[in-house]
């Protein structure tokens, strides 16, 4: 058969896509359905068994686990949003010294997370040198130092929120900062002309068009934070706060004979995310069809 150049333009966009979708099938596409697999498997066993999901919820550190997950994607996701849209508003006024503000505001970002835990494991120790730094700012005295991780289970978690939102914040705020320069001053010009204030044109203008960027800043935080862990585990350890991911690699790494149970582990982080996700994308009309 003799295809034509007409028909060989319509095969050109997937011939285009063919070495990506090769490219997930083999790198991603097979371990995922390998972990699946495995994951009905016991060790040292290849007969079908729902034994390593049972060891899972069975485990009383799996409820604490989804219970801190929730609480820091609740609390952490909205401290982080509100505090990044503010200051892409601030920034977008493009006063004397936004440029310098936004390098300044970008470095947490730009630091790994083994930096970050690092970094703030030494701060937050009794002497440390955020208890130095109090000591010479004369805000304490030199026995008075504060124990920052000897707190509860809720306040260390807290902790950990404000030390991933010093990090996160610039993320979000440079995808709203984007989307605040995308839309057209007129129309902002226009709801100051007939009659709306600063917070009406917020409410009623910026918002509604920056509803793509809010939902794209929105859906990949909520991601990052439910696999949050390794900030965790480098400041308190393991099972000191457990969250979901923290107890994959705890499985994995730190008990032998349980890698499959890692495995299962795995696949419920995997289906949760994923109907997070969806229900986010619901809830926030991203599926909702445009109307003709």
């Amino acid at each position: 058969m003799v295809i034509t150049a007409t028909k060989f333009k319509r095969y050109i966009p997937y011939l285009l896509i063919t070495p990506t979708i090769l490219y997930y099938a083999i790198f991603w596409l097979r371990p995922v359905l390998a972990a699946v697999f495995y994951s009905f498997q016991e060790e040292g066993s290849s007969t079908f068994s729902l034994a390593n999901y049972k060891t899972i919820f069975s485990d009383p550190f799996f409820v604490k686990a989804i219970i801190n997950t929730g609480i820091f994607v609740a609390i952490s996701v909205t401290i982080e949003f509100v505090v990044a849209l503010g200051l892409a508003l601030l920034i977008n006024k493009k006063f004397r010294g936004a440029g310098l503000f936004l390098s300044l505001a970008l470095i947490p970002m730009a630091l790994p997370a083994t930096a970050v835990g690092a970094m703030w494991s030494s701060g937050f120790a009794t002497y440390g040198w955020m208890n130095s730094l109090l000591y010479k700012a004369g805000l304490i005295a030199a026995d008075g130092k504060i124990p920052f991780l000897a707190g509860n289970e809720f306040q260390s978690l807290m902790l950990v929120i404000i030390i991933d939102a010093w990090q996160v914040i610039p993320f979000m705020m440079v995808i709203l900062l984007a989307g605040l320069q995308g839309i057209p001053k007129e129309s902002i010009e226009a709801g100051y002309i007939f009659g709306g204030n600063k917070p009406t044109v917020l409410r009623k203008i910026t918002m509604p068009m920056l509803k793509s960027s809010i939902q794209t800043a929105l859906i990949l935080r909520i991601i990052s934070a439910i696999q949050v862990w390794l900030i965790i585990v480098m400041i308190y350890g393991y099972r000191r706060i457990p969250v979901l991911l923290e107890e994959v690699v705890f499985y994995k790494e730190e008990l032998l004979g349980f890698y499959r149970i890692a495995l299962a582990y795995s696949v419920i982080v995997a289906m949760i995310v994923s109907i997070v996700a969806v229900l986010y994308l619901k809830v926030s009309g991203a599926f909702k069809k445009e109307e003709a």
